[in-house]
């Protein structure tokens, strides 16, 4: 399967606009941003869990990083509620699932295959930082190594946000609004920009809070020749 697979193309999509879909595990269901694979697959996926809904212990030979949207996440590991960062290095195991029910935003096959730092930030008590050269951002760090740098980013009402991307960037909107070229980005919508490429964008009238990836898009290989 590819969905969204050439990567020296600039790609939205509005998530709320896309419909769930069934996944393998009764319960959990899947809005595909990109993909390339199967059900073993380089992906970024928005993917709910019903009440009760729990996926079977299974091991992340390529990793999974996500950040929770909503409810509370679940494993052996702790519970993890909306606004909570999480890094499952590769060969990582764990049982996922929620009591309650939740949303997250995640991606997964997309690891330095030799990576094992685990990451567990409540991003809720982050306190941001103005960004320099970049009036109306703030921001702070909630990963970075050889491969990429994440963040999440506030930008104020009707800020002006420019930023240069010679190894690409992705966007996913938490809270709020922005408009870059032609297209309006609400919450839950998710922007990749290829590498060379540049984000235009201005912060909409209530702002935005934005989950943020950089210099990444140099390693999109598939599992098979990752």
């Amino acid at each position: 399967m590819e969905i969204n697979a050439d990567f020296d193309r600039r790609v939205v999509v509005h998530a709320r606009m896309l419909p769930w879909l069934p996944s393998p595990i009764p319960g959990v269901e899947r809005r595909m941003l990109d993909r390339i694979g199967g059900e073993v697959a380089r992906a970024t996926t928005i993917v709910r869990y019903a009440a009760q809904s729990k996926f079977s212990a299974h091991v992340h030979t390529g990793g999974e990083e996500f950040i929770v949207l909503d409810g509370v996440f679940q494993d052996e590991h702790g519970d993890y509620p909306a606004g909570s960062y999480i890094r499952n290095p590769p060969q990582s195991m764990h049982t996922p699932g929620s009591a309650a029910g939740c949303t997250i935003f995640v991606k997964l096959w997309q690891f330095d295959l030799a990576d094992r730092q685990h990451v567990r930030i409540d991003t809720n008590s982050l306190q941001l930082e103005p960004t320099f050269g970049r009036p109306g951002a703030r921001a702070d760090l909630l990963f970075e190594d050889a491969r990429e740098t994440v963040q999440l980013a506030e930008w104020d009402c009707n800020a002006a946000i420019t930023m240069d991307l010679p190894e690409g960037g992705e966007f996913l909107v938490l809270k709020g609004s922005f408009q870059e070229g032609s297209d309006i980005l609400q919450e839950h919508s998710w922007l990749r920009i290829p590498k060379g490429g540049s984000l235009d964008a201005k912060a909409g009238p209530e702002g935005a809070r934005v989950w943020v990836k950089t210099r990444h898009l140099r390693f999109v290989a598939p599992p098979a020749t990752a």
